[in-house]
């Protein structure tokens, strides 16, 4: 689940810049971020998504990467700056001529960004980076805006799938190579998994802390219905409909008449986490990089796990992140920070390299996730995925069916103001697992018409 904020609405009048194609905001009149640039000179640009020293691995590559880049561009100069996304002190950061020229978003952040002016125009720019249209388009459109210009470029992308303990299937006497593919196969590999006894669960799900809201929202893009659509120039909240009604009581069912989820509820991330590291939790909805979670957090081991593809097929929960540029940067430090993003994240040609460093450095390589990001299509996907197999040191046949998947099922973007409604359909999901007798009609319209009122917020 990715962060989404609301920053202050910045002046919306806006200057254009003539200076290969880019039309920048207001902001942009004028030199720039930091100290302006002639031609010839070497151009400085400060970027985000330095790791912490407390992540000594991710950290030594990051610097890594900037000193090679350095070398092998030596009029450009990178200036690192630790950390990512800070929703409080964005458009602060940017009023005050802080943000860096190159700056990390989760999917969710992009629309709003460029409503907002707070990025650079960087259509014309982007055409002629190595790689381009090998890029999943889907990706790209997440960071374009209504007219299709492009105002940023996709580094990571994630889907929910199921993940699923594998000893816990051979124990039910299921088929680990064969999970579920439909909510009805999940049904019932539940009830067989809870059979165990001990406390065993077989399907765990979040409720709080807008995690329900998220999962739910999981839920529905796998029954092929929405969270919210555009209507006109407003958005409204469209899962009032009867797929929606088909997944709360697919849940409901689950918990009071099959008695596979448990009857401890209200749960979040970790405690659902902390069930499937000890080994008392059949399934739950969750990314590859839970695995990860499992394994350095909770004991957990790399052949315990498989994770599928969402069931159902119909659709699935897409995130991910990227970078966006300054508004306020300056031609020169556009194409810079373009070619960065290019070189160290969107670079087919160091596929192999990276996965060498995570060899090296004892990470894991075959999860659908790090080293390399599943954002590709085409000969470039099919690359990346024979090197992870190739190297692979965890048992990336236990991920196959997610990676089949992952190619084919549509994938949908969190919804506007995300947090706001994901709160509110936390209040959805706590009903339906907590009370026997809730009404589902009632709890989704009263859930539609406190989502409307957070969507006509959207400007």
């Amino acid at each position: 689940m990715s962060s989404t904020w609301s920053p202050a609405v910045r002046r919306r009048m806006f200057c254009l810049l003539v200076a290969g194609g880019l039309t920048l905001g207001v902001a942009a009149c004028g030199s720039g971020s930091g100290e302006s640039t002639g031609a010839g000179s070497k151009v400085k640009i400060t970027v985000t998504g330095q790791p912490p020293t407390s992540q000594p691995f991710e950290r030594s590559v990051f610097d890594a990467d900037v000193k090679e880049f350095e070398e092998s561009h030596p009029d450009i100069d990178i200036e690192p700056h630790e950390g990512f996304m800070d929703p409080k002190t964005f458009s602060a950061k940017l009023a005050g001529g802080q943000l860096e020229d190159v700056y990390y978003v989760y999917f969710t952040d992009p629309a709003q960004i460029i409503a907002r002016r707070q990025a650079a125009d960087i259509t014309e720019a982007a055409k002629g980076l190595k790689n381009f249209n090998d890029i999943k388009p889907e990706l790209l459109d997440n960071f374009r805006d209504s007219g299709g210009k492009l105002y940023g470029l996709p580094t990571m992308n994630y889907s929910m799938g199921l993940l699923y303990s594998r000893p816990l299937f051979q124990k039910a006497g299921l088929d680990p190579n064969k999970p579920p593919q439909t909510w009805d196969e999940v049904r019932e590999a539940a009830k067989k998994i809870a059979a165990l006894g001990n406390g065993t669960v077989g399907y765990a799900d979040y409720s709080k802390n807008n995690q329900g809201g998220w999962h739910l929202t999981g839920w529905l893009y796998s029954m092929g219905s929405e969270v919210a659509r555009k209507d006109g120039d407003k958005w409204v909240a469209a899962f009032n409909n009867d797929k929606a009604k088909a997944a709360l009581n697919q849940l409901r069912a689950m918990r009071w008449d099959d008695d596979t989820m448990g009857s401890k509820q209200l749960l979040e991330a970790q405690d659902v986490q902390r069930m499937m590291g000890a080994g008392q939790l059949g399934m739950y909805m969750a990314a590859p990089d839970n695995v990860l979670v499992l394994v350095k957090q909770f004991n957990g081991k790399y052949e315990d796990y498989g994770v599928a593809g969402m069931p159902g097929g119909q659709g699935t929960l897409l995130g991910g992140e990227g970078y966006m540029i300054n508004p306020k940067a300056t031609p020169e430090k556009i194409k810079a920070g373009l070619e960065w993003v290019r070189w160290k994240y969107l670079n087919p040609e160091r596929f192999e390299k990276h996965v060498q460093q995570y060899v090296d450095g004892k990470q894991p390589v075959g999860l659908p996730a790090e080293p390399t990001p599943d954002i590709w299509q085409g000969a470039v996907r099919d690359q990346q995925l024979a090197l992870k197999t190739r190297h692979a040191n965890v048992p990336a046949e236990n991920f196959k069916s997610y990676v089949d998947a992952s190619s084919t099922i549509k994938g949908s973007i969190e919804p506007p103001n995300a947090q706001q409604v994901y709160a509110i359909l936390d209040s959805v999901m706590q009903a339906v697992l907590t009370d026997r007798n809730a009404n589902v009609d009632q709890q989704l319209a009263s859930a539609e018409s406190k989502v409307n009122s957070v969507l006509a917020q959207i400007k």
